[in-house]
């Protein structure tokens, strides 16, 4: 009885083995270039987010509101990015870069005591401060150490879709605005477009 247990075993063991291994016995797994590689599917990838990313931040810092008059850096309140598309996605991904890129400039501060996730509630939210004893009063001005932030960051990613005879085109819209917290004017816009096209069966989803 033990050696035909064993020998199921063995059997079952085997089987296993045989079913997880590749075809051909290689593996195909390999990294993937995000700068040279295709798409590979119509929907957003992390690759989308990160060239969005990088040149909306570039064209900011290129635009020279970021360029302080005494040399030193903004503090920068971050809102996030309204998704406006079919799909589900994980806007920190976007943002997470967009924050890196900017800090990696030298240009800004993020600011990690004022958060919300929508821009006119992080406007009333910053006003709020005036009076804080847990802020400097001067950068409101206020008291404190705590420091108010100089601008807002905010954006949306809008998804436009259409067709042309069998292929199906979208186009993906990454904007972003930077709002001076003291007046609520709009210091900055930046749009970065991000077309792709497939098969009229081809879903975001």
């Amino acid at each position: 009885m033990r050696k035909k247990l064993i020998l199921v075993g063995g059997v079952v063991s085997v089987s296993f083995l045989t079913a997880c291994a590749p075809p051909g016995g290689s593996q195909s797994v390999k990294y993937v270039n995000p700068e040279t590689s295709k798409p590979h599917t119509i929907a957003l990838e992390y690759k989308d987010f990160q060239r969005a990313a990088v040149k909306l931040v570039q064209k900011m810092l290129k635009s020279g509101v970021l360029n302080h008059p005494h040399g030193g850096r903004y503090v920068l309140a971050v809102a996030t990015i309204i998704n406006d598309t079919t799909q589900r996605i994980d806007v920190d991904q976007l943002l997470s870069d967009i924050k890196s890129a900017l800090l990696e400039s030298g240009k800004v501060v993020i600011s990690s005591a004022v958060s919300t996730t929508d821009q006119e509630k992080m406007l009333q939210e910053i006003r709020k401060l005036r009076g804080n004893q847990e802020f400097n009063q001067r950068t409101l001005p206020g008291k404190g150490q705590l420091i108010a932030p100089d601008y807002l960051l905010s954006g949306k990613i809008l998804e436009r879709s259409y067709y042309v005879g069998d292929k199906k085109y979208v186009e993906y819209y990454f904007i972003l605005k930077l709002i001076d917290t003291k007046t609520g004017l709009i210091f900055w816009e930046g749009k970065e477009v991000i077309g792709k096209m497939a098969g009229d069966t081809a879903s975001t989803w």
